[in-house]
C-alpha cells in the first residue's frame, strides 16, 4: 500500500502561483510515476501532469503546459506541481496519484492504483 498526502491547497487571485506538494509513503519502491490530476464540480477528472520515478521523464496536459512544472524529491518521497499564471479555470480539487505500472508514462487515471484525498485551489478575485 502506498499512502499519499497532498498539501499547498490555498485561494489565490488570478495570475497567483502555488505550489503543490504530495508526500509519498509506504510501498513506493513499486512506484513508477506520480501524477497530479483535477476535478472541478460536474467535470470529469483531468489528469494534469505525472513524471517517472525511474528517469524522471514528465508529461503535461495542453491545458498547463508551460504554467504548471512538476518535479520531485526522490530523498524525501515529494513530488510538486509549481503553478505559475493562474487562471480561474484551475479551481479544482488536486489530486496525486501513483501508478505501479511499468513503461511509458501515463495521464489517465485508470493507470493509478493510490490516490490521496485532495488538496483545494480556489483561483478568483
Amino acid at each position: 500500500q502506498v499512502q499519499l498526502v497532498e498539501s499547498g491547497g490555498t485561494w489565490v487571485r488570478p495570475g497567483g502561483s502555488l505550489r503543490l506538494s504530495c508526500a509519498a509513503s509506504g510501498g513506493t519502491a513499486n512506484v513508477f510515476a506520480i501524477g497530479w490530476f483535477r476535478q472541478a464540480p460536474g467535470k470529469v477528472r483531468e489528469g494534469i501532469s505525472c513524471i517517472s520515478t525511474s528517469d524522471d521523464s514528465t508529461l503535461y496536459a495542453d491545458s498547463v503546459r508551460g504554467r504548471f512544472t512538476i518535479s520531485r524529491d526522490s530523498v524525501k518521497n515529494v513530488v510538486y506541481l509549481q503553478m505559475n499564471g493562474l487562471k480561474p479555470e484551475d479551481t479544482a480539487l488536486y489530486y496525486c496519484a501513483a501508478s505501479n505500472l511499468a513503461g511509458q508514462i501515463k495521464l489517465w487515471p485508470v493507470f493509478y492504483d493510490y490516490w490521496g484525498q485532495g488538496t483545494q485551489v480556489i483561483v478568483s478575485s
